[in-house]
């Protein structure tokens, strides 16, 4: 590794002045703004020139390699051959050498002129593939939903809020992230028509990926993306593993950000606990808004109830609501999965909804005839503190003495593992920490179950104090 600090050059700024007049205002920017000389050997003939990523180096390669040399000869004169560094720390300087992939040397051209004033290409019209049914208007609010339903209402209200660009929202299956981020989605083109939205899974962007290379349209591919005004890609913990996938996304989401174009991601969890990522792409993921979508509570399960039984014309009475809120608290899918059985089975058998046929109906569709123990913070903090000897204000504590942090990290693993309250509420209960540390420490306690056996009985006695 060297380490070079650009220098100003007046012959390159007067390259940078003959491509800017041959290329769109938004070409010369994403693509040539951000190159600087690093230096130039007069003996040697030769030029290196300082760009964000190799990346860059390839589709200018791939695209403007002609304009470039041309310019390069007008300006430098014959035989110059051409380096490329890539910049890895910007602030101080350091770059690493990178070798172009095709001849560098500048033949002899005369300079072209590229019809420039001309109006871009209208772009095609663009298939959001939003659902139509998940609007907002059908999104439930509760206290489990109400932080990223309100920020998405904002962003669909303004786009170009930096504040919130991007927007992450992590959750487990079934709490609605979908529904939300099309509703986002929905929402914005009803307010914006202008704007090109889209909606796609991270499976397919991994499979329209795939196509695009074995067809030789990586370019094509990634210049699509980068037209997109509001991108808004669902399950992105499916990109872990899929090294090339990660690079090409990096490159769109970098265009999209620079030019203050929204980004929205969905997850089943939080950044931190993403594995198989590339590190600098979950530090743009924590660059915007990291909010969670809570699994619902009974009274935000009672509530999505009642209004799907209004919408699709049924009648459940109270007695019937409460029980299936109650027995039914693992998603927001479940609960439409027992109202659509429970329809169907009144429809079939001519009778009317009682709580004993929902009892059945939920018995066969997801295996629950009675409602699970409740676990609290506080009877966690209070078996664990006894079981492990420790003093209930050295959990709640900064301290760092092994065996308080044992007992610390077991308690929010029991309290993630039995209890219905997100990471962040966990946190906050047990020393007022933040998600990121819970995460940690639930991984913690799992791994040290899964390699250690008299740990995990240990835990596993614990566990069954805590049902006594």
């Amino acid at each position: 590794m060297e380490t070079h600090r650009p220098i100003t050059d007046s012959r390159w700024t007067e390259c940078l002045r003959l491509i800017e007049n041959n290329l769109t205002q938004q070409q010369f920017q994403t693509w040539f703004a951000p190159i600087r000389s690093a230096h130039f050997e007069e003996e040697q003939r030769e030029l290196t020139l300082c760009i964000p990523s190799p990346f860059v180096h390839e589709y200018i390669e791939a695209h403007f390699v002609k304009l470039l040399r041309t310019v390069l000869v007008r300006v430098y004169g014959n035989g110059i051959k051409l380096k490329y560094e890539v910049t890895t720390d910007a602030t101080n300087g350091i770059t690493v050498d990178f070798e172009a992939t095709t001849p560098s040397t500048v033949s002899t051209q005369p300079i072209r002129t590229y019809a420039v004033n001309q109006a871009p290409e209208p772009l095609q019209q663009l298939d959001s593939q939003l659902k139509p049914e998940y609007t907002f208007e059908n999104f439930v609010e509760g206290a489990a939903n109400k932080l990223p339903l309100t920020v998405g209402k904002a962003i669909a209200q303004n786009p170009k809020q930096s504040t919130f660009n991007p927007l992450f929202i992590y959750g487990g299956s079934g709490v609605g992230k979908t529904h939300l981020v099309n509703a986002i989605g929905l929402r914005l083109k009803e307010l914006h028509p202008e704007k090109r939205v889209l909606y796609v899974s991270a499976h397919l962007f991994q499979v329209q990926f795939v196509n695009a290379k074995l067809q030789n349209k990586i370019n094509d591919f990634i210049s699509f993306y980068q037209s997109i005004d509001v991108l808004i890609i669902d399950d992105v913990q499916e990109f872990a593993g899929l090294e090339k996938t990660q690079l090409a996304f990096f490159h769109i989401f970098n265009h999209l950000h620079q030019n203050g174009r929204q980004l929205i991601l969905t997850s089943d969890r939080p950044p931190v606990a993403l594995q198989g990522m590339e590190d600098r792409l979950l530090t743009r993921f924590k660059w915007g808004l990291l909010a969670e979508l809570e699994h619902p509570d009974v009274q935000l399960r009672r509530d999505i109830l009642s209004f799907k039984v209004r919408r699709d014309g049924l009648q459940f009475s109270t007695p019937v609501i409460n029980f299936i809120a109650e027995h039914v608290d693992k998603s927001i899918r479940d609960l439409e999965g027992v109202v659509n059985s429970l329809m169907v089975y009144s429809l079939v058998h001519n009778c009317e909804i009682d709580v004993e046929v929902a009892e059945r109906v939920i018995s066969r569709t997801i295996g629950m005839t009675t409602p699970r123990a409740v676990l609290t913070i506080e009877q966690i903090l209070e078996h664990t503190c006894h079981f492990f000897h420790l003093d209930r204000s050295d959990v709640l504590s900064q301290s760092r003495k092994a065996s308080v942090v044992l007992g610390r990290q077991v308690a929010m693993y029991l309290a993630q593992k039995h209890t219905t309250l997100s990471t962040t509420k966990i946190g906050i209960a047990i020393g007022r920490r933040n998600h990121a540390t819970v995460v940690h420490s639930c991984q913690s306690i799992s791994q040290r179950i899964d390699a250690d056996a008299d740990f995990r009985s240990r835990v596993k006695e614990l566990e069954e104090l805590l049902k006594a």
